[in-house]
């Protein structure tokens, strides 16, 4: 096992919490999702951006069908079989693209969809009836019969404590429409209060290289001990860990990014390029794979989830897992920079 870092091991010991399994022939490596029983590709395919431009502006804007379908095969054919979607993801067209994508070869991926959100512009509906009714749809859309994973969608804490949402989500696993459940959360923070206080089996949160905070909170520590699947989001920081995205890029329209504060975006420009120049990774596909390399080696992590928007991406994302975990000097290196700087911007910074 490697050197320890914010408590963590760097490094999984052989058999350890999410130890890795490799499948013949490919190149891409499987971990546990937790105590759920399921194996997940350590890179999965997020699936936010596949639905495309919605009115409210939350996604990366306009999208082609084609590209996207040929994005999703491409990933199936490089060993990707972990696919997070929303019914909230252009309102529900990521899960009708997933199900096209993934026809006759049902039992060969793990999908995971999430209820709360079924639009951005609609308020959200966590009662027992609601989500019942949105794991219907999104059964629906994806052409199937079963979820493997359903994720309430930034629940509020009322949800998660009640006695009645629980019963919901038990009955639609005896029912088989689901096999497993788990708490996409706002945060980190929010996540490990779902492992703390609803003993939540799986839950997703952001996290990498200009985002500690799962690490700083305890949620990684949590979930180490509670043998709980932990999906990591936003991997490349919203694309900032390419080392692509520059002073002069300006973002389109329908583009969340678009919104974000100036500082906010200047400080992530410049500290994707302190990051990548201290890994000698160069902007670009090296960058990327060396974003999501950083995030396969904490042992708590299951799975982490690149928005993947074209075939290109899926080659280059599916990649890294052979490549292997950063070695631990680097993973140190990167610690190190992120106790000497901060990369959010507070709103008073932010003018």
């Amino acid at each position: 096992m490697g050197q320890q870092e914010g408590g963590l091991p760097v490094r999984a010991a052989r058999g350890g919490h999410h130890a890795r399994a490799r499948r013949p022939l490919l190149s891409m490596n499987y971990r546990r999702l937790g105590k759920t029983g399921l194996v997940v590709s350590e890179i999965g395919f997020g699936a936010w951006g596949i639905g495309g431009r919605t009115a409210a502006e939350t996604s990366y804007g306009d999208t082609d069908d084609a590209t996207s379908l040929a994005a999703l095969r491409r990933a199936l054919e490089r060993g990707i079989t972990f696919f997070d979607t929303s019914a909230a993801y252009g309102d529900g067209h990521s899960e009708e693209l997933i199900g096209q994508a993934v026809k006759g070869k049902r039992g060969q991926v793990v999908i995971a969809t999430k209820a709360g959100y079924d639009s951005w512009e609609r308020p959200p509906d966590f009662s027992p009836a609601g989500i019942v009714a949105s794991t219907e749809r999104s059964l629906r859309r994806l052409g199937t019969d079963y979820v493997d994973l359903l994720q309430l969608h930034n629940p509020p804490a009322a949800a998660l404590a009640a006695t009645e949402v629980r019963e919901a989500i038990q009955r639609l696993i005896d029912r088989g429409k689901i096999r497993a459940w788990g708490v996409s959360g706002k945060g980190p923070q929010e996540a490990l209060e779902a492992v703390r206080s609803a003993g939540a089996p799986v839950v997703q949160a952001n996290f990498n290289m200009m985002d500690l905070r799962a690490i700083d909170c305890g949620l990684m520590a949590e979930a180490i001990r509670a043998d709980t699947g932990f999906i990591a989001r936003t991997p490349l920081c919203f694309g900032f860990l390419s080392g692509t995205i520059h002073h002069a890029t300006r973002f389109a329209a329908g583009d969340h990014r678009a919104r974000w504060p100036r500082a906010q975006i200047v400080n992530w420009i410049e500290g994707a390029g302190e990051l990548l120049s201290a890994l000698s990774a160069a902007p670009g596909r090296e960058g990327a794979q060396a974003a999501l390399r950083f995030c396969l080696a904490f042992p708590a992590i299951s799975s982490t989830i690149p928005g993947i928007l074209t075939p290109e991406e899926a080659d280059q994302d599916a990649a890294a897992s052979s490549l292997g975990a950063l070695p631990d000097e680097a993973v140190k290196a990167v610690l190190a920079i992120n106790r000497s700087r901060r990369f959010f911007v507070s709103p008073a910074q932010a003018g």
